[in-house]
């Protein structure tokens, strides 16, 4: 990764977490305290984040009402933050732009190229194979 594609890639992290909006869909959600994304989705909150779990149970997690799927929710979703297989990835990808969310986020090990590509083509800002829980901490 060149130098440049770093800043940018810090200045879009930056921008997520700042400037995007405090509306955040975490697709993968659920009352399983055991996965990543419950413990990710409570450092958002901690942050000033409303998190919108996303999970086919549509169960209420840190006190927030949960849907089905990204069409489900029925307000504004600011950023789509994806904890959810590489090979499924990409639909939600789809789907966040769609919805007409300004950013999405792959978490850790979330990897789609082509997912990213179209993302980005479609005017939405995306970070790939990161973690806002680990990034949020470092804007103080």
């Amino acid at each position: 990764m060149s130098v440049e594609t770093a800043t940018t890639e810090s200045d879009t992290v930056r921008k997520i977490l700042t400037a995007t909006g405090d509306t955040w869909a975490v697709v993968g959600l659920s009352s399983n305290q055991a996965r990543a994304a419950y413990g990710v989705a409570a450092v958002l909150q901690r942050f000033g984040k409303r998190i919108v779990p996303v999970h086919p149970k549509a169960e209420t997690v840190h006190g927030e009402q949960g849907y089905a799927s990204l069409a489900d929710i029925p307000f504004p979703v600011d950023v789509v933050d994806v904890f959810v297989n590489s090979e499924h990835a990409g639909q939600i990808a789809d789907e966040a732009v769609a919805v007409g969310a300004k950013a999405v986020w792959f978490q850790l090990g979330v990897i789609d190229e082509a997912a990213y590509a179209r993302t980005r083509e479609a005017g939405l800002d995306m970070v790939m194979d990161r973690c806002p829980a680990i990034e949020i901490p470092r804007l103080s």
